[in-house]
């Protein structure tokens, strides 16, 4: 899906914008201004209610004959607007440090959250946000107010990647404390072992929640560039290697692929939606990714 102010929307530009929620309603305000009658907005599935207008809200949901009959504004709402309680998990571990472009893996995953976070509570939806690496660094309970972006921000703001990846007791402890079913979105470069990631987003999908992925990756680790004599130096592990790098890329290649092939067909049997994004990658992709998969969520209720 694309938008009119796509350049706005790439990582070269967003990386201008220094703080994280200003960067965020950039992306979301380019994103929607782009859509022009999306089927995503506008018409919603089921009149719920009506609530008191308040500065901020959108304007074509006023509803005028209760202005009429009352002289006051109400607001119309939804069922799809009310129903969404969506909880982003956040990888802040070690190796979401690495950036061979504007944004760092951990810049884009929480660029991306942020966005969505935004999104969603524009929307009214209620939103809380995970951050963790081999165990969960903060955790920002579920709101629906608007002014609630800034406590998520904050949260992502303050993440410093020191540790490996703990996915599976991420997953079954997330799933412990959540047991409201709403939706899991967990942005992550997925360094881990794939059965222990899929043994917890299974648990996740048996505790009703529906579940999607954002595949975050850099240039270099999808198409390994490297040429010349190259050092190469864990993230996660004090691990070098000094290389021919062209030695290893067929083998390389060979095993990240398998590596994503897996991943998806992982997702698929789990019937968790996934997405694999580039840190180069226009962020309002992951926006339409989102979207989407919202869409085909009402469509299977």
């Amino acid at each position: 899906m694309a938008t009119k102010n796509s350049t706005l929307l790439h990582p070269e530009a967003i990386k201008r914008i220094a703080r994280l929620d200003i960067r965020a309603r950039h992306v979301v305000e380019g994103f929607l201004s782009g859509i022009h009658r999306s089927p995503y907005f506008g018409q919603s599935v089921e009149f719920l209610q009506h609530r008191e207008y308040t500065p901020g809200d959108d304007l074509r949901h006023l509803d005028w004959k209760v202005w009429a009959k009352q002289d006051r504004y109400y607001i119309k709402q939804y069922e799809e607007d009310t129903n969404m309680r969506c909880t982003l998990l956040v990888d802040v571990s070690e190796s979401m440090q690495y950036g061979s472009g504007a944004l760092s893996k951990l810049e884009y995953a929480s660029t991306i959250a942020a966005s969505l976070a935004y999104l969603l509570l524009r929307q009214q939806d209620a939103v809380g946000c995970v951050t963790f690496d081999e165990q969960i660094r903060t955790k920002v309970p579920i709101r629906s107010k608007r002014t609630h972006i800034n406590s998520i921000v904050t949260a992502l703001e303050s993440s410093q990647p020191t540790h490996k990846t703990g996915m599976y007791h991420i997953l079954r402890e997330i799933a412990e404390s959540f047991p409201r079913r709403g939706m899991m979105i967990l942005v992550s470069d997925l360094f881990t072992d794939v059965a222990e990631t899929t043994k917890g987003l299974q648990l996740l999908r048996k505790r009703g929640h529906d579940v999607m992925v954002f595949h975050t990756l850099d240039d270099d680790e999808l198409d390994f560039p490297f040429t010349g004599p190259t050092r190469f130096e864990g993230l996660e592990s004090t691990a070098q290697l000094n290389c021919n790098p062209r030695a290893l890329r067929e083998g390389y290649l060979e095993a990240i692929n398998a590596f994503l092939e897996e991943t998806r067909r992982q997702c698929a049997h789990s019937t968790v939606d996934y997405a694999l994004l580039r840190t180069s990658q226009p962020l309002d992709a992951a926006l339409a990714a989102y979207l989407s998969n919202r869409l085909g969520m009402h469509h299977r209720n």
